[in-house]
């Protein structure tokens, strides 16, 4: 009788930490969704920096919408569409990268995000990978749903268009750096 106790308790000891870990992983994975904010709990001073930022880069003054934008961030960094017009003021100076990095940030609180895939698609044409692009088309298509929305045409029309500069090919002979 006491080898059989003996199993069970080094099978309960065996089992244990294993049951704990996956105890610990339940709740966090669990707790994660609880922590993304919706867009109306952002922090008011953020949300008027943002809207000072969108004013400034609707006047065409990036260095004061870049400004205003990062430090809306500052303030709040859950604040989606400061991240969307970070990039919108980026793709109007051409820093195409920089455009995708700060949607890739917004796409991070909201995957979905129909405006973040269509700037992020405008962006990645410019930078000459179309097939990416395709690919973020085909997403805003599929949240738009039957409706054909804006972005999905823009975007549509920028993938037909292609990069507004031509990559130049090197002419044979000559070095790259």
């Amino acid at each position: 009788m006491g080898d059989k106790r003996v199993n069970w308790l080094e099978m309960v000891m065996r089992i244990l930490p294993i049951a704990g870990a996956l105890g610990i992983v339940a709740a966090l994975v669990a707790s994660s969704g609880q922590s993304q904010t919706p867009d109306s709990q952002l922090n008011p001073a953020s949300v008027a920096l943002l809207k000072q930022g969108e004013a400034s880069l609707a006047a065409g003054n990036f260095a004061a919408a870049d400004d205003a934008l990062e430090t809306a961030l500052a303030v709040d960094p859950r604040n989606r569409q400061a991240f969307i017009s970070l990039a919108r003021v980026a793709q109007r100076q051409k820093l195409y990268g920089q455009a995708v990095r700060y949607t890739n940030k917004a796409l991070a609180l909201e995957p979905n995000d129909v405006n973040a895939l269509a700037i992020q698609g405008e962006a990645l044409v410019e930078m000459g990978a179309a097939a990416r692009a395709q690919q973020n088309l085909a997403k805003v298509k599929q949240l738009c749903g039957a409706n054909a929305c804006a972005q999905a045409t823009q975007l549509s029309a920028a993938i037909a268009r292609g990069p507004a500069v031509a990559q130049k090919a090197p002419t044979p002979g000559t070095k790259t750096n």
